[in-house]
């Protein structure tokens, strides 16, 4: 029993030493750990600690009750017998202890994995959203320098826009203007006409007294 448990000790702490250091060893032990905390792995781990304390409790029992007999009645192989059930009890203990750290260790260093996961997907996380608010400020740029464009184009089509409105009233005016001289031009062109035919009248009339004095002279 002694030699079980020494290897199971031994064997315990070299799966204390493979767990403090970063080594390709560490997730195979790891991995194991994680296969065994599954299914029924708790339950028979529960009963193999819990045999271990129940046989060291029987062990320490015997250990008080050697102990307590009277120094004349230990005979030889009572001495031995309290050597070896002190050795493994010791041995018994310490197992037990090294168990404890080993499933401490892992967990603590699953809960490890698990934050530096969820820090790398924070710093992911902030990451793009820095590049997401730089991608914003280079579009705010943008948009900034398509508004100053629009308000510089909208200004120029306001100006061509006064400018047409200033030549469309120029040329009302001059539509205006041009009525007026229309207007008395045919003015003058109805007043040369009543002229031109008050003239026409006139020799008509001249024309017939000539004709009427040269009948009178042939008569």
């Amino acid at each position: 029993m002694i030699q079980l448990f020494l290897a199971a000790t031994l064997g315990a702490m070299l799966v204390i030493l493979i767990l403090l250091f970063r080594t390709p060893l560490r997730k195979l032990v790891i991995m194991g750990l994680d296969r065994l905390k599954r299914g029924r792995g708790p339950l028979v781990v529960k009963t193999v600690g819990a045999v271990l304390l129940a046989m060291m409790s029987v062990t320490v029992y015997n250990i008080v009750d050697i102990q307590r007999r009277p120094i004349e009645a230990i005979n030889p192989t009572d001495q031995i017998l309290l050597a070896r059930n002190m050795l493994e009890a010791s041995f018994m203990g310490f197992l037990l202890f090294l168990s404890l750290m080993i499933d401490r260790l892992h967990y603590y260093i699953r809960e490890l994995e698990k934050l530096r996961k969820t820090m790398d997907a924070a710093k992911k996380q902030n990451r793009g959203m820095e590049d997401a608010k730089s991608d914003g400020s280079d579009g705010l740029k943008v948009l900034g320098d398509e508004i100053s464009s629009l308000k510089t184009k909208v200004k120029q089509l306001e100006s061509e826009c006064e400018t047409t409105e200033k030549e469309v009233k120029a040329a009302e005016a001059n539509v205006v203007a041009l009525n007026g001289q229309s207007e008395g031009l045919l003015m003058e062109y109805d007043r040369l006409l009543e002229e031109n035919q008050n003239f026409r009248n006139q020799l008509q009339s001249i024309d017939q007294n000539l004709s009427h004095s040269d009948s009178k002279k042939n008569t």
